[in-house]
């Protein structure tokens, strides 16, 4: 995709369509409205007037013009932004996906976004470009007709009073994030028949060698010598073999503190039947979501590589399928962890955290001081949270308060939920050291939670559940339905504080 960044003059745009954002209840009296209002023969404030459009959060109004020869563009496509007041760069995302899905409807190529955001213009830049490239994301991969091949090629951000090589850096970041984002919902999407647990360590070994990552690959032998009996427990049922798939990031200078070590840690269950536990079979078709922390974390790491900061980031995915056989774990059963902990296994369908305990403890042995896991955890967290807020726990204070101001400035939102002593005496087994869940129907998300923190010995955690966040059942005007990429952007945040 073509971009380019003009400072001043958004008549230099040699594009087919210019789109602008519009404040709520907002005049075309000054300013780039009235620029363009005058430019367009009064057609803005003629809009405005007769209240076709207000300005509200994503609406849109698509307008034709003649120019006279002062731009090339004949088209204009206002974009409402709410209030002025709480218009923020991480906004600029939505407002050029809007413009970019509205636009290539109409088949337009090309387009200058007039952003009108106060805010850093990297960042400006960043958001715009990410916006554009995740909005064109669909679901029709494997569509043989009706796929939705319109594309938007050439994007131009108009920021009054930037530097130019800013906005270059900042479209160029922003270009790395959308397509990271986009290669997590490509794995997310996936059928699980294609995304098996080798595949997605197939995937994450090509991408690691693209893009300069050291990657390792954990067999079941492996992880066998390792003591992962709890990992391992999830994969008997399937005659799909687990995975272990280990990222390394290392800068050619690091400038964070000595000894630090950042661990990214993801669920990459690539399908969950729920085991002997089986689920309904309605909905059972959305468990090819359950790999999506992984995919969250393989996304990530893919963008740090190319954004290249001064900090070492450690990628951990455990990919296993939950299946029923003869082989599978029943209810009942005991299995023991690599850090030694015993596991009685009451439901097999709370698998997650099983994968995620080794997985944790895997990523400190390797010298982690610090861990974030994600994973679609718990349907416990959609009743607390729906799909607004990603539930958010941790071991300490200030790492979860740090991930939720990243999660504000990436445009993401986290809601802390408590873990603690009194809560983790609810995973207490009678026959074994814990049990992995908890009393029936009562704090399920954080049950979960405190059943991981068991598996974390010295490290800084947090843990976040994206089960309620990681898809979505319906499309927005800046995004298609489906996968998210959820927390790449907020993780990404994390790491540049790091530096």
């Amino acid at each position: 995709m073509k971009s380019q960044a003009i400072t001043d003059n958004f008549e230099e745009a040699n594009v087919d369509a210019l789109a602008v954002a519009v404040f709520k209840d907002e005049k075309a009296t000054s300013g780039v409205l009235k620029d363009l209002d005058k430019l367009t023969g009064g057609l803005i404030a003629s809009v405005i007037k007769t209240e076709e459009f207000k300005g509200e959060m994503s609406e849109t109004a698509y307008l034709l013009f003649e120019s006279k020869g002062k731009v090339k563009a004949s088209r204009l496509l206002l974009v409402g932004v709410g209030e002025r007041g709480d218009y923020k760069a991480s906004d600029v995302a939505a407002l050029s996906g809007t413009a970019t899905r509205a636009l290539r409807k109409r088949n337009i190529k090309g387009f200058a976004l007039l952003s009108r955001s106060d805010g850093d213009a990297m960042e400006v830049a960043s958001n715009a470009m990410q916006g554009v490239v995740t909005s064109q994301f669909e679901l029709d991969k494997y569509k043989t007709k009706d796929r939705n091949d319109k594309s938007v090629d050439n994007f131009v951000l108009c920021v009054e009073g930037a530097k130019e090589k800013d906005l270059k850096n900042g479209l160029e970041r922003g270009k790395i994030i959308g397509d990271s984002m986009n290669f997590t919902r490509d794995l997310a999407n996936e059928p699980p028949n294609i995304l098996t647990p080798t595949e997605m360590a197939n995937r994450a070994n090509k991408m690691a060698k693209e893009v300069g990552l050291k990657c390792e690959i954990l067999d079941e032998a492996k992880m066998e010598k390792l003591g992962m009996g709890s990992l391992m427990s999830v994969s008997l049922g399937s005659e799909q073999p687990a995975k272990m798939i280990v990222l390394k990031y290392e800068p050619k200078k690091s400038t964070g503190k000595k000894g630090e070590l950042l661990a990214l840690v993801g669920k990459g269950i690539t399908f969950d039947t729920g085991g002997i536990s089986i689920k309904p079979s309605e909905h059972m078709d959305a468990m090819k979501y359950d790999m999506s922390g992984g995919a969250t974390v393989l996304g990530t790491m893919r963008a740090i590589a190319m954004l290249k900061p001064t900090v070492p980031v450690l990628g951990v995915v455990a990919a296993v399928e939950n299946m029923p056989d003869g082989k599978a774990s029943r209810p009942s059963d005991v299995v023991t962890a690599m850090n030694g902990k015993t596991v009685e296994i009451l439901n097999t369908d709370a698998e997650g955290r099983l994968v995620l305990a080794d997985a944790v403890a895997y990523a400190e042995k390797q010298g982690a001081t610090r861990i974030v896991d994600m994973a679609t955890l718990t349907g416990a967290v959609i009743i607390a949270l729906g799909d607004l807020n990603t539930g958010i726990m941790g071991n300490d204070q200030d790492l979860v308060e740090e991930i939720i101001a990243c999660g504000k400035d990436a445009g993401e939102d986290f809601w802390q939920l408590p873990v603690g002593k009194d809560y983790s005496k609810g995973i207490k087994s009678d026959i074994a050291d814990i049990k992995n869940i908890g009393p029936s129907r009562k704090a399920g998300t954080i049950m979960g939670a405190v059943f991981i923190q068991e598996f974390v010995d010295k490290a800084k955690w947090a843990h976040l559940d994206i089960a309620g966040t990681a898809w979505a059942d319906d499309a927005k005007p800046h995004r298609s339905k489906g996968p998210t990429a959820v927390a790449v952007r907020t993780l990404l945040k994390l790491v540049d504080k790091a530096q």
